[in-house]
């Protein structure tokens, strides 16, 4: 027999949901999909799974746009996807203002940033790790979506993914990400964070550390429906 579809599992937030024609998912663990094998043999396994969740966002498979996330603080405007898994090099950071693309962000403990501009319909969804957190990729990205999109770094929301926390790690890397968020000039009620651990939670999260570097990555996912006026 066939094996089954892979079934839907996400996180939504709140502060997101809130955005008028924007779609966004956080994928969670897949418990039916095997994933203690290195990084890629990991990705191809879980790519059906990525792809039904797509889907259900709404958007085709072709209009998806992943980074290569070098750990890293390149930032690349996405105007054109090259749809599926095929990611732009070099790059940690996605922009676009464009309805219809979804952008990507694969995550296992570092933490995906999604940035939100209400008013230019122009988002940002950034892989931030510890080397990405250092070279503050989440206030260099508020600063080129004031250049290309016109931005105003108050009308921003700022919502962290689920990533790893002390005591797992020794770093707080999500409490930089907020500091950096606020000194690039978003307002402190619009950067959220529901505070979730992935090395904390083996049933909904996958966590490099905790599974030494053999395992699936979540997978964030932010874009405009092409719906939208």
């Amino acid at each position: 027999m066939p094996n089954a579809a892979p079934s839907l599992s996400f996180l939504e937030h709140q502060s997101l949901s809130a955005c008028a024609h924007l779609a966004h998912a956080f994928l969670l663990r897949a418990p039916d999909i095997e994933t203690a094998v290195p990084k890629q043999a990991a990705v191809e396994r879980l790519s059906s799974s990525y792809r039904k969740h797509v889907e259900h966002l709404g958007f085709s498979w072709s209009h998806l746009q992943t980074a290569e996330q070098t750990h890293g603080d390149g930032l690349a405007e996405v105007t054109h996807p090259l749809g599926g898994l095929n990611s732009i090099p070099e790059v940690d950071g996605l922009l676009t203002n464009r309805p219809g693309v979804l952008l990507g962000i694969m995550v296992a403990d570092c933490c995906a940033v999604s940035l939100v501009d209400p008013a230019h319909h122009a988002i940002a969804l950034l892989h931030s790790g510890k080397r990405g957190t250092e070279a503050n990729i989440t206030g260099q990205a508020v600063r080129e979506m004031n250049d290309r999109f016109s931005t105003h770094p108050e009308d921003l929301i700022v919502q962290l993914s689920p990533c790893i926390r002390p005591p797992h790690y020794e770093i707080d890397i999500a409490a930089i990400i907020r500091q950096q968020a606020s000194e690039a000039g978003v307002l402190e009620p619009q950067i959220h964070d529901e505070g979730l651990c992935t090395a904390s939670d083996l049933d909904r999260f996958y966590s490099y550390r905790r599974e030494k570097g053999k395992t699936g990555r979540m997978l964030a996912l932010l874009g405009y429906h092409p719906a939208r006026p």
